[in-house]
């Protein structure tokens, strides 16, 4: 069972003499630097100078500056910047910044877990993941709720970076939920899983499987995307609320039926053999390679799909249905 942690396991007396830098004021490091100043911590945001990050943070109310000055005033520097921008952010700021002593978090262990970011030995390596996009963490945190995060400490050079973390995480409203106790390379490697063979791509690459079937057999496309794509909302909705079993006590019978032996059919063991060598391409770093590889030369793969897909019939035939549903346009 896992290991989860409450606001009784943590004391935000331990960030009360502490510097936390926020290195980027985006979707998580708005909420993250917000509830902290409300927690009574002093924070300060590093962004660009002239950047919508910049001002946001500036209209908000937080000193703001570069990552070099943040680094070197802060007592724990928490990397919120894009995963794609971490290694050079941190060689040419965050580096020469990080004494003896200090903490580097993050909310992703890519970097850390692929060898791009390498700290010295002597400061702590933490990391606190909330399970929510940064909105949500915010407005948990204002209606006195939290949602839940992960911890993981991947190096404890002063004895006590556990405990810090976890005062971080009382901080940012998450340990009024709970937060589980994780290792850098698990959150790492069943994040990059998860979104390649579930969340992004399976189930993209499964609208898309399930609508050119329909079409293909002659059946309307804008019948096809409402049975395929447009109702899908309906069925996780549920399937987030309650689980498998609430989402099937919502649906028919019929549904039911079709579920349990039509599924198996489609998730088939070819399937699974697939997503076993998806997983062993995130554990052994095949993809880590892949993926640094193809940033280091301006992604021209990933440009090039990017493009394909945004052309695929599903999304012309979608933008004319979307049109006449004006509550998602909210």
């Amino acid at each position: 069972m896992a290991k989860i942690y409450y606001e009784k396991d943590a004391n935000l007396k331990l960030l009360a003499n502490k510097t936390i830098a926020i290195v980027g004021y985006g979707s998580q490091g708005h909420a993250h630097s917000q509830n902290l100043r409300d927690s009574g911590c002093k924070v300060i945001i590093a962004e660009l100078k002239g950047t919508p990050g910049w001002q946001k943070a500036k209209d908000a109310g937080f000193t703001v500056m570069s990552a070099a000055e943040a680094a070197k005033k802060a007592d724990i520097i928490v990397m919120l910047a894009p995963d794609t921008l971490q290694k050079g952010i941190y060689d040419s700021a965050i580096a020469p910044g990080l004494t003896k002593g200090k903490m580097l978090m993050f909310a992703h262990g890519f970097n850390i877990h692929y060898g791009q970011i390498v700290p010295p030995a002597d400061v702590d390596v933490t990391m606190i993941a909330p399970k929510s996009p940064g909105p949500l963490v915010r407005q948990m945190y204002t209606e006195r709720k939290g949602t839940p995060a992960i911890v993981a400490v991947q190096q404890d050079a002063t004895g006590k970076a556990l405990k810090l973390a976890l005062s971080y995480a009382m901080g940012i409203g998450c340990a009024r939920a709970g937060v589980i106790e994780t290792t850098f390379a698990e959150e790492t490697e069943t994040d990059l899983f998860g979104e390649q063979a579930v969340l992004c791509g399976g189930v993209s690459a499964l609208i898309k499987a399930g609508w050119e079937t329909l079409v293909e057999a002659g059946y309307q496309p804008e019948i096809a995307y409402f049975e395929c794509l447009h109702e899908l909302k309906l069925i996780v909705d549920l399937i987030q609320t309650g689980g498998l079993t609430h989402m099937r006590n919502s649906v028919s019978e019929t549904a039911k039926y079709g579920d349990f032996t039509r599924g198996p059919r489609v998730i088939n063991e070819t399937v699974r053999e697939e997503m076993a060598e998806i997983l062993a391409e995130v554990q052994n770093g095949t993809f880590a390679r892949e993926w640094i590889l193809e940033n280091q030369v301006s992604r021209p793969v990933y440009n090039a799909l990017k493009r394909m897909e945004a052309e695929h019939p599903i999304e012309v035939v979608g933008a004319d249905l979307r049109k006449m549903m004006p509550w998602l346009k909210k």
